[in-house]
């Protein structure tokens, strides 16, 4: 369809020609460009860009532009994707007790505002502590876990992810560590939300840690999952003032709200093609 929109994101070494090449590659292939994006990260000297744009003529079909780019891509030592924007990615949400986050993203998800294909729920607690949701379009899996079968319910999970074709896994509050062996499977596309404002305060009961420090702000952090615990690269982040007068349990309540909205944004920026791997960091291009 000539009116349908495609990203391209890529990163590359910086050098001159790069914006070139695309825009050019791009018009005399008969497409618009509808927005661009770039950024050059002067420490580390690599390029990003990320490029909106749709066909206005019909000289090559969409496979057929994606090939065409290969050379432009070996030639800048690209690192690139070109998406159809109506292509849905396929998200696994890992939950486990707490299910503000599952919630949130089951609500987003049905009124269309995470363009998303759920391929599955996995929790390690059953379905019956979920009643109030409604699994209608997917599966919901139940793999308990104990320190004696956590390698086995592990295996499982990845069994899953592969069956069920998934792009993208979200722990939304799943409490289990994911083993250095998963993180690096998952390498760049699994999200996880830590109640908690990184780096600080980490480790268990992360509230009672700040309201015992007399802290004024708290927070949230979305990042993607590493070998390292909570050291990922961080996708998005807020915070939340608070004062004296909030006890441990205002503490929680403010950071549900905090966590829901910071991982819902972290998603959405990842669906559409905004976040790009930068070493230890990311580039998000704002929407």
């Amino acid at each position: 369809m000539l009116d349908a929109q495609y990203v391209l994101a890529l990163s590359c070494p910086n050098k001159p020609g790069i914006v070139a090449a695309v825009s050019t590659y791009l018009f005399e292939h008969g497409c618009n460009i509808l927005d661009a994006q770039q950024y050059d990260d002067t420490e580390t000297a690599v390029f990003f860009m990320r490029v909106v744009f749709n066909r206005v003529k019909d000289p090559a079909t969409y496979e057929a532009l994606r090939q065409g780019f290969a050379p432009i891509g070996e030639r800048f030592s690209m690192a690139w994707g070109i998406r159809a924007r109506s292509e849905r990615k396929r998200v696994a949400i890992l939950v486990s007790k707490f299910d503000h986050c599952l919630s949130d993203l089951l609500y987003r998800w049905r009124i269309g505002e995470l363009s998303m294909d759920i391929a599955a729920v996995i929790s390690n607690h059953p379905r019956e502590m979920y009643e109030h949701h409604d699994f209608n379009g997917f599966d919901f899996h139940h793999l308990p876990v104990t320190k004696e079968t956590k390698l086995e319910q592990e295996t499982k999970v990845w069994e899953l992810i592969r069956e069920t074709r998934t792009d993208v896994v979200v722990l939304a509050r799943y409490m289990q560590i994911l083993s250095d062996g998963l993180s690096a499977k998952l390498a760049g596309r699994c999200i996880n939300i830590h109640h908690s404002f990184l780096p600080g305060f980490k480790g268990a009961s992360p509230y009672t840690q700040a309201h015992r420090r007399g802290v004024k702000l708290i927070g949230a952090t979305a990042h993607y999952v590493t070998a390292d615990l909570d050291e990922g690269p961080i996708i998005e982040q807020d915070v939340e003032r608070i004062s004296h007068r909030d006890t441990p349990d205002d503490l929680v309540r403010k950071g549900r709200d905090i966590e829901r909205r910071v991982l819902a944004r972290a998603l959405r920026f990842h669906l559409e093609d905004r976040v790009m791997l930068n070493g230890r960091k990311t580039i998000v291009f704002p929407d």
